[in-house]
């Protein structure tokens, strides 16, 4: 019969410890992998993916404490109940990927490790898939062009005619004005720059990759 002690002891291998925060490692690098392959919006946020990675292996973690301390576990539920989390996501498919490392986290912590190995092969296969049949091997663009009154009429008529282009922000000041627009374009199609800069009032014209390096 068990004793109250032996009921709320935690009786954790430190090898299966390390062993499962490891695999819960190498899974958060591989969702990490999958999330840089499958970007399709225009700032790509380095520190999201390394939070994707910490996730999986913090859940995992938890889920061992769990399974292995009933007083651990009546404690943790208490404690997330009151944590909130008021980090904006910027792009819905973030959060495809926050609950599949959490997915991913518990599975491994759960020491269900064929289910985390085939889920996540699965799952990634399923997201190239669907990532590679949109857009086409386009990437993400931020143009940003710097006029004054003189090129606006010039500058309206040639964004229209850019491939895909949104206004995501303009602003006017006593000098000018400052337009950023988000435009899907291939390696091959960003020679347009240079024609903006050829236009009477035009001070500059930028155009930025989704990783953040300037092309022009």
């Amino acid at each position: 019969m068990l004793s109250t002690s032996d009921l709320f002891a935690i009786t954790m291998n430190p090898l299966q410890v390390v062993a499962t925060l490891v695999i819960g490692l190498l899974v958060g690098l591989y969702i990490w992998f999958i999330y840089k392959k499958t970007f399709a919006g225009v700032m790509y946020s380095r520190s999201f993916g390394i939070t994707l990675v910490m996730m999986t292996v913090v859940t995992a973690l938890m889920l061992m404490l769990i399974n292995n301390s009933l007083t651990l576990s009546l404690g943790m539920v208490g404690a997330l109940s009151i944590v909130r989390y008021r980090t904006a996501i910027k792009d819905p498919i973030d959060t495809v990927f926050i609950f599949w490392a959490v997915g991913q986290g518990i599975a491994v912590g759960t020491k269900f490790y064929d289910v985390a190995i085939i889920a996540g092969i699965l799952i990634g296969i399923f997201l190239l898939v669907i990532a590679s049949g949109k857009g086409r091997g386009s990437m993400g663009y931020l143009l940003i062009l710097h006029y004054n009154d003189i090129a606006a009429d010039a500058v309206r008529k040639m964004t229209k005619q850019l491939p895909g282009a949104r206004v995501k922000s303009k602003v006017v000041r006593t000098d000018g004005t400052e337009l950023t627009m988000e435009l899907r374009l291939k390696d091959n199609e960003t020679g347009f720059v240079e024609k903006f800069l050829r236009v009477e009032g035009v001070y500059d014209a930028t155009l930025i990759t989704h990783q953040g390096d300037v092309i022009s």
